[in-house]
């Protein structure tokens, strides 16, 4: 039998941390190990508890979520971290991405959305909620264009091209479906892209097709 998904929950609010302790609580795959009111003890639940994702609220006192998941994503085999928001024009949404948060969801998402979400996010996958996914384009439209990466130079054309789709949001079957291959090959093309550029995941890769310019909001 698999082993649970262990997460730790990060938020200041006892009821908020009660209420996903209930959420989790008939969900046979994913079990609670810990609870942090704060990001300094979600470092330090992250360290003692090793779970593998940890649900990050952004506004806490002292150590805030921002640091809490650059702390937390900056070791060795890190937790994914999923952060909950309360509003989707959170003005530091776009910092938690570039601290390396895996995904985003409202705080008023549907049980069965986080659910969901920390299964894709446990598993190596990003998820965002669409509203903050429109202020994340919205952000980035608004911050100057940093140098070009040099490993850009080094992607093949059809690599470039599957960046640029992975950048637009496309999971690997509709990049499939778009360039007439197969999702093994989308596959492929992926993590050799993220090899080549010396990144994580698909997050680190949209952020820098958005930074570099090689992918520009609509």
């Amino acid at each position: 039998m698999t082993s649970p998904i262990r997460v730790v929950v990060a938020d200041d609010q006892p009821l908020v941390r009660t209420g996903l302790r209930m959420v989790f609580s008939d969900v046979d795959d994913i079990s609670i190990v810990g609870e942090a009111a704060d990001g300094s003890e979600a470092i330090t639940l992250a360290a003692s508890e090793r779970p593998d994702v940890v649900l990050m609220d952004v506004r806490m006192p002292g150590v805030d979520g921002i640091d809490a998941t650059r702390a937390v994503t900056a070791v060795e085999d890190p937790p994914r971290v999923l952060v909950l928001t309360t509003f989707d024009l959170d003005e530091v949404v776009y910092d938690a991405l570039r601290a390396g948060a895996s995904g985003f969801l409202l705080k008023d998402a549907p049980e069965e959305r986080l659910v969901t979400a920390i299964r894709v996010v446990a598993e190596g996958g990003s998820l965002f909620a669409p509203a903050v996914t429109k202020r994340l384009i919205e952000e980035f439209s608004r911050r100057p264009r940093t140098t070009t990466p040099a490993g850009l130079a080094e992607l093949t054309d059809r690599e470039t091209e599957v960046l640029r789709l992975v950048a637009r949001g496309l999971s690997n079957q509709e990049i499939a479906a778009e360039l007439f291959v197969s999702e093994n090959t989308v596959k492929t093309h992926v993590a050799r892209v993220l090899m080549k550029l010396g990144l994580r995941d698909r997050v680190q890769a949209v952020v820098l097709a958005y930074e570099s310019g090689l992918v520009t909001p609509n």
